[in-house]
């Protein structure tokens, strides 16, 4: 059967009470324990843990009694006095948590659980107390919700005396904390009791340890309780008051201390309330104002404050005051002997333990002499940052300067490398050019590869080739690059300054010095170079300058020189190996090709002829009676004649044909194509019209020339050199065996069949 549980009321007022009163110790106590020493902190902790152990205890006991049953309950007094020790360590752990402020939330959490889980169990052990002859029942969702109950009264707990642990003596906070968990710890029990149901059971019981607690019991556990935190209260107060009363003597003699400290100080120290009105000053103000001691204080002070400084002292102080900021500041105060002088005012705010400002402690610092150092090391900056500022402009000007004279000098050095490129460039063609030109065999193949390399050489300039013609009167231009601009395709020599002085001519654009006739009409500048072989000209360079490169510098004026002089040079060389070749080719006297040449013409003619199955005639002359003209004229008329024999046989054959000195007075005339028969009548026609050559030596004549002559040809007479040669030469004595002054074809040569035919006769 299911018993109902009802409430004595006046019990249950006393244990709240009791909750009240023990949730104030607790409260109470944790502030005492937090601020003791380490030494005396064990001592309150035991006391302070067994008295509020006893009062928890003391509450949930007498709330047990609280209720009754319509059956007997008698308490099992071992399980009382358990219930006893659990309260007592739930209530160490909640002071050793209050006073180690400082550790972690982590720690705290696990205070909090440790006594919820100790104050539930003392719970449980207070109801296993109870012996009766009914059966307890738990049920498990109830049981847990009294957990998580406990579990917060904890929480609560320490949050409330972690808040208060820092407030000494009774306070309205304190009071409402305890009322709080003097609430809180009867509803826990309350919810504990409900969360128990009995069953009456009709089995025996043991009643051994058990006792019978009544009405009298109930008060004296009570008021033993209620003694035992009294007590605990009562030593905190006369231990604060002990502590109280040696803090005023230690405040008292600090004050004197202070005193003596501010005094001994030979700054001003001056004392300000909250509101900022001046408590204390030291002599050192009083010396300083020349006023009384006691005056000045409030506000009198700003009366040294200079005038122009009060109202930025005053805006300062007051922002201070307000934001709790330290209070600095420089301003003029007047002194007594010495007038206004410079301070620096200094101020730090005093708080209590909340924060809250309660004084301000300041020091005035007399600072004319640094304000005067100040001002003179301002000064001596301020020229120092101008020298320096001078200084420095001179360096950036320096710098500016030296960047300039570098990007001048690379820019030169570019253009010096790009100078030495060209003129490795302009060189190598040079060479090349050289090269080429000794390579050539006449004067044409010379100006012509002149003219194909001056472009090449000079890019940039526009120039000609002027050449001597044949007469020598008049300078032709073979040639030009660039479309180069000169008025005249021929001019006259002396209208040629580079020709009548041996010398480059150069005319600057705008000079009308001396400028050359036959470059009338060019406006750029430009320069006229000889162009020279053996001392003799043989024409100029003439180079232009362009409106993109409007100069000719000096350095272009050697590589012009040099272009010109390989030029002439080459020339030269051609000219010197025509002179060789006519040396070793010509006859000095009569200029006609000598023997050598004839044997090197007729060979190669001979083979022409073969080739190509043509014919060839030879005719072989030689003067008649030649030794009388030297003997008779002399050998000067013998020269005579022989050169002018030489001219009119030039001027008697064909273009095709040669006429070489075969020695002495013998002519020997080549003529390629030229039959035997036509051969014969050519050799007739130079024999008839050489006697009517008039010969004129020292302005007389010297008669008439007559000149025998053999005729031989190809393939009639040989088919070589030597044979043809044989055949004429044999056909020339017989003219002259037969009378001189008559032209006579060789006899044809004998074949071996003749000889053969010829021997067989003889034989016979």
């Amino acid at each position: 059967m299911l018993l109902h549980v009802t409430y004595n009321y006046r019990v249950v007022v006393l244990s709240g009470v009791l909750a009240l009163f023990t949730a104030y110790v607790a409260l109470d106590l944790a502030g005492r324990i937090s601020a003791v020493r380490e030494q005396l902190r064990v001592w309150w902790l035991i006391a302070g843990s067994t008295a509020i152990g006893v009062g928890i205890w003391a509450t949930h006991y007498v709330g047990t009694l609280a209720f009754s049953l319509p059956i007997p309950i008698l308490y099992h007094y071992p399980d009382i006095l358990l219930a006893l020790v659990v309260a007592i360590a739930a209530s160490a752990v909640f002071l050793v948590c209050v006073s180690r402020q400082q550790i972690g939330i982590r720690p705290n959490l696990a205070g909090g659980v440790l006594v919820a889980g100790l104050l539930c169990v003392m719970h449980y052990i207070d109801l296993h107390s109870l012996v009766l002859p009914a059966m307890m029942e738990y049920p498990l969702h109830l049981v847990v919700l009294v957990a998580v109950f406990s579990l917060l009264v904890s929480f609560l707990a320490l949050f409330l005396a972690l808040r208060e642990s820092n407030k000494q003596g009774f306070t309205i906070g304190k009071l409402l904390a305890a009322l709080v968990l003097g609430c809180a710890v009867p509803l826990l029990r309350r919810a504990a009791m409900l969360a128990v149901s009995f069953q009456l059971v009709k089995n025996p019981f043991s009643t051994q340890h058990t006792i019978r607690v009544s009405s009298q019991q109930t008060l004296a556990i009570s008021f033993t309780a209620l003694c035992m935190m009294s007590l605990a209260i009562v030593a905190a107060l006369m231990e604060r008051a002990k502590v109280e009363h040696v803090l005023a003597r230690v405040a008292i003699h600090d004050e004197a201390r202070f005193q003596t400290l501010a005094e001994a100080i030979p700054q001003i120290v001056w004392i300000c309330d909250a509101n900022g009105r001046t408590t204390y000053l030291n002599k050192r103000w009083y010396e300083m104002a020349g006023t009384p001691e006691g005056d000045d204080l409030g506000d009198q002070w700003l009366r040294a404050v200079h005038v122009d400084d009060r109202a930025p002292c005053m805006e300062k102080w007051q922002k201070c005051m307000v934001s709790g900021e330290t209070f600095e500041i420089e301003y003029r105060l007047r002194d007594a002997a010495k007038g206004y002088r410079w301070y620096l005012n200094r101020a730090v705010p005093l708080r209590d333990e909340q924060g809250t400002i309660q004084q301000w402690f300041g020091t005035c610092t007399d600072i004319e002499e640094q304000k005067h150092y100040q001002q003179t090391l301002e000064l001596q900056i301020k020229e120092r940052t101008e020298e320096l500022a001078h200084a420095n402009a001179q360096l950036q000007q320096e710098m500016w300067e030296k960047d300039s004279a570098r990007r001048s000098l690379d820019e030169q050095n570019e253009k010096m490398m790009h100078a030495l490129k060209e003129r490795s460039q302009r060189a190598t063609l040079l060479a090349k050019m050289g090269e080429l030109l000794q390579s050539c065999h006449t004067r044409d193949e010379v100006f012509a590869a002149a003219l194909g390399f001056a472009p090449k050489i000079f890019p940039s300039r526009r120039g000609a080739l002027a050449l001597f013609n044949s007469s020598r009167n008049l300078v032709e231009v073979a040639g030009e690059w660039h479309e180069c601009q000169l008025p005249v395709t021929s001019f006259e020599p002396d209208t040629c300054w580079a020709l009548r002085t041996g010398h480059p001519h150069l005319v600057v654009v705008g000079d009308s010095t001396a400028r050359c006739g036959h470059a009338a009409g060019v406006k750029n500048t430009y320069l006229c170079v000889p162009i020279l072989a053996q001392g003799e000209a043989l024409g100029i360079l003439h180079m232009q300058a362009t409106d993109e490169n409007p100069s000719l510098g000096e350095a272009e004026l050697s590589f012009k020189t040099t272009f010109a002089a390989q030029v002439g040079l080459s020339v030269a060389n051609i000219r010197l190996r025509e002179a060789l070749r006519a040396q070793s080719t010509k006859d000095p006297l009569t200029g006609l090709y000598n023997r050598r040449y004839l044997q090197e013409m007729l060979d190669r003619e001979i083979r022409r002829a073969v080739r190509s199955e043509q014919h060839l005639g030879i005719l072989m002359l030689d003067l008649d009676h030649f030794k009388k003209f030297n003997d008779t004229y002399g050998h000067e008329a013998g020269d005579t004649v022989l050169r002018e024999t030489a001219s009119f046989l030039v001027r008697s054959i064909r273009v095709e044909d040669f006429v070489c000195r075969y020695g002495g007075e013998e002519f020997v005339i080549i003529l390629p194509t030229a039959d035997l028969r036509a051969a014969e009548a050519r050799a007739g026609r130079i024999r008839s019209k050489l006697r009517d050559l008039v010969v004129m030596h020292d302005g007389r004549s010297l008669g008439v020339i007559t000149a025998s002559i053999g005729v031989a040809a190809l393939p009639d007479h040989g088919m070589n050199e030597k044979e043809l040669l044989q055949s004429a030469d044999a056909a020339l004595y017989r003219a002259k065996r037969e009378g001189r002054d008559r032209v006579v074809i060789a006899d044809a040569p004998i074949t071996a069949l003749q000889l053969t035919a010829v021997a067989s006769n003889t034989s016979a």
